[in-house]
């Protein structure tokens, strides 16, 4: 344990920001499944919407440094190409019409 003030104050802050921090992560994790699980689901709608939101929230880690830049901009890349695929294959109408 610290003996100084401002170095108690840090070990204070920190763990409200270890918190905060790992509340973040759990919450784009949580996101990322959701919209895996439409996805895997093929419910277009529902997964355009979570995608939305995992989005917002990848991006808002990502400025809280939370995560990096370029893992934010990864995972936002690898979950729109898996919505963009199922809409994809939604849209293509089949050879027998």
């Amino acid at each position: 344990m610290p003996s100084i003030k401002s170095a108690k104050k840090r070990a204070r802050q920190e763990i409200t920001r270890r918190a905060r921090n790992t509340s973040r992560k759990t919450a784009i994790k949580t996101a990322v499944k959701k919209v895996i699980t439409a996805v895997i689901d093929e419910d277009l709608m529902i997964a355009k919407d979570l995608l939305r939101e995992a989005e917002s929230k990848i991006a808002r880690g990502k400025t809280k440094g939370v995560m990096h830049p370029k893992t934010a901009a990864r995972k936002i890349s690898r979950l729109a190409k898996r919505v963009a695929a199922i809409e994809k294959a939604q849209s293509v109408p089949s050879k027998a019409e």
